[in-house]
Parts: structure tokens; C-alpha cells; sequence
């Protein structure tokens, strides 16, 4: 088998857990990498099958979803390109807490617990990053709960309107664009309501002024305003 080239590597450094390791470590990482490419709309995994290993966004978008007993789905959320998932098996051999789906044609690497935790064990720069990680995760958990369980359903669709700007926003003339091709049941998942009450808050934030939106792409225009109302 060819060795890799350097530069084949530099996708890597776009995962922030990988971005700051020396190139010899990314390509012992780059050789147990599992590469797959999904359709838009393609289950990764799915909540309760064996957890297989950790997983991080090459191309493309990713949902993560809970099933409730009735079906529903809740999105917990939206992964971006150098993200990563599932890594909260590492050092547990348990079955994905969570579903995963391709929210666009998507690359995602995976890299077996067994593989990744040799690695950890002989690395303390991964592990460390890792740990920064799962914290992070952590604290995006406690805030979510946290709004759901405080904020009626205006202040939660301001918060995720924000949220996603931050991670998935550019830049356009008079706001930023979510760039995000994301259905009105997606986005009501995202805020913990149904579709009906979210079209009603969409629709009041458009009415002042607050935000615009033409079919699925929703643009900022007041971002101040959009903040007073989680405050």
C-alpha cells in the first residue's frame, strides 16, 4: 500500500481535536481512517445499534437526532465540516446514544475506539484535546437543557437562530445568511417545538424586521434584537 502523502493529510488539521498534532501522529491518524461519502438523507447509525467508533465531518453537514417513543424526532445537533460525533464511546463499549443523518451529501471519517484509544494512550496532546472536547459537548448540553426548560418558545428560536448563524452563518448585504438547507420540521426539532408555533415565530421576527427568509434560507437582518429577546 502507497504511503500517504503529506499533503494528503491537511484535511486533518481542520478537525479542531487533530489541528494542533505533529504531521507523523496525523498520519498514523489519516491510516486508521475509515472514509465514507452518504447521500443527502442517509442514516450514519442509528440510536442503539453498537457503537463502532469516532466519527468527524470531512465535507458536508450531519444532524443528530433522539427518537421519542411516538416518533418524533429531536434534533440535538447540526455538525459541520471538522466536527466531530460519537465520541462520547470512547472508552465504553456502548451503543450510539443517538441517530445520525446526512443533512447534505456529507464525507465522514471514522476511526475505530480500539484504533483512536491505542492512539490516545500513547499521545497526551490527543487526549487532552479530546477531554476539551467532550467538555465542550457537555456545556452545550447543560445549555440546551437549561433553555428548554426556561425559555418560552420566542427566547428558544432566537437562541438556535443565533446558535446557527455562529456556526453556519455568512456574511450577506444586510445580515447573515444560515447557510443551511434545513425543512421547517428540522428547525422546529432544533427548538423543541412543533412546526405550526415555529412558522408563528418566524413569521413575527419577519414581520419586525427581525430576520427575512425565502423558503428553507432564513438571513438575519437584526442581531441585537435577536439577542434582547433570550436576555
Amino acid at each position: 500500500m502507497q504511503e500517504p502523502d503529506v499533503k494528503d493529510i491537511q484535511y486533518l488539521k481542520n478537525v479542531p481535536v487533530f489541528g494542533s498534532l505533529p504531521e507523523d501522529q496525523l498520519l498514523q491518524i489519516h491510516r486508521h481512517t475509515i472514509e465514507r461519502t452518504y447521500r443527502k438523507g442517509t442514516v450514519i447509525f442509528l440510536e442503539g445499534d453498537p457503537g463502532k467508533g469516532f466519527h468527524y465531518v470531512k465535507r458536508g453537514k450531519v444532524k443528530i437526532v433522539k427518537m421519542a417513543d411516538d416518533g418524533r424526532e429531536h434534533i440535538i445537533k447540526i455538525m459541520g465540516a471538522g466536527e466531530i460525533f460519537a465520541e462520547v464511546l470512547l472508552f465504553n463499549n456502548c451503543p450510539y446514544p443517538a441517530t445520525a443523518i446526512a443533512v447534505e451529501e456529507s464525507c465522514i471519517g471514522l476511526i475505530k475506539n480500539l484504533d483512536l484509544e491505542t492512539l490516545i494512550l500513547k499521545n497526551n496532546a490527543l487526549a487532552l484535546q479530546l477531554i476539551k472536547a467532550l467538555s465542550q459537548r457537555l456545556l452545550y448540553a447543560q445549555q440546551k437543557i437549561k433553555n428548554l426548560a426556561l425559555n418560552d418558545v420566542m427566547a428558544r428560536t432566537a437562541e438556535i437562530l443565533l446558535r446557527l448563524a455562529s456556526e453556519h452563518g455568512r456574511p450577506k448585504a444586510g445580515g447573515i445568511e444560515i447557510s443551511l438547507d434545513l425543512s421547517r420540521q428540522d428547525l422546529a426539532s432544533l427548538v423543541g417545538t412543533t412546526r405550526e408555533t415555529l412558522t408563528r415565530m418566524l413569521s413575527a421576527l419577519k414581520r419586525d424586521g427581525i430576520i427575512d427568509f425565502t423558503g428553507q434560507k432564513v438571513s438575519i437582518l437584526d442581531e441585537p434584537a435577536l439577542k434582547r429577546l433570550i436576555s
